[in-house]
């Protein structure tokens, strides 16, 4: 019941009216190809506008670069905080068993969040755990070396490398992780299976995303709120609004719980499965290798 609150709470703190639907739910566009196919002609969603598959990289860069100072800021704002809890529940479903290092990666993690909480936890367990971060963000990496300087977190090494070609081992690690960065990959399926192959035998993956809630009044509420608020708030507190918007479109654009399960199984992850949180707004996707 709080969870559920908690979506109402947010529209209803900001106070708005309610964008017209024609406004909020739009279809992709013809010709759009998320899957990853490579042609000169191939189109791939960035927000609700089809652009050339070769420019979907640099234009995320574009909108990161933009926001990297604030981007932690501007989730604690965005989400009443909620996403503290989310990545909590993240990081529990590791299953880290105490005395036993584990070797970990943080795709599209730039700014550190994920890597120095996995430390934390693996702390209080009195496991070690090492990590890198890869994110393809130069300046949202620069934004996490600072941040680890500063709180002393010596075992994070962070690196500049797309999701789709990881400059790692095949292999190589126990533990692969990406939060609120699958839906800005080019090619998800190339993502999916590259994390796949440096995941060690028994290794995790677990990627947590926002989603879509089965009940259609809240999901009106929360886009509502979305498109409304979230934009300006960034301009206001980022200077950029045109870059809250694509991350707003792009949550419409990434695709139900139960359909992204379906390509974790493609990749080869075993016994995957998800669980949906704050009603849907966010979930968690999980697999084995």
């Amino acid at each position: 019941m709080h969870s559920r609150l908690c979506v109402w709470a947010l529209p209803l703190r900001f106070g708005f009216a309610f964008a017209p639907l024609s406004a909020i739910f739009r279809p992709m566009e013809t010709g759009d190809d998320i899957s990853g196919a490579s042609s000169a002609q191939a189109t791939t969603s960035f927000g609700f506008k089809s652009v050339p598959t070769g420019d979907k990289q640099g234009l995320v860069r574009g909108v990161f670069d933009s926001v990297a100072d604030k981007y932690d800021l501007m989730n604690d704002l965005m989400s009443g905080g909620l996403h503290r809890l989310w990545k909590a529940r993240m990081i529990d479903a590791l299953y880290m068993r105490p005395n036993t290092p584990l070797h970990l990666v943080d795709v599209a993690g730039g700014t550190g969040d994920i890597a120095f909480r996995a430390i934390k936890r693996g702390q209080r367990l009195n496991t070690p755990v090492t990590a890198e971060v890869i994110d393809a963000n130069e300046q949202m990496v620069r934004v996490g070396r600072d941040r680890a300087a500063l709180s002393g977190y010596d075992d994070v090494a962070f690196l500049t490398g797309t999701a789709e070609a990881l400059p790692l081992a095949d292999e190589s690690v126990d533990l692969v992780t990406i939060a609120f960065g699958i839906r800005n990959v080019t090619h998800r399926d190339r993502a999916l299976a590259d994390m796949h192959r440096v995941l060690k035998p028994g290794g995790r993956f677990v990627c947590l995303e926002f989603s879509h809630m089965p009940s259609r009044l809240l999901q009106r509420a929360y886009d509502a709120y979305s498109f409304n608020v979230i934009p300006p708030m960034g301009g206001a507190v980022t200077g950029d609004a045109a870059a809250y918007q694509y991350l707003v479109e792009s949550i419409r654009q990434f695709p139900p719980a139960p359909a992204f399960l379906e390509e974790l199984a493609t990749a080869g992850f075993k016994r995957p499965r998800f669980q949906l949180m704050t009603g849907g707004v966010a979930a968690l996707h999980m697999g084995w290798k």
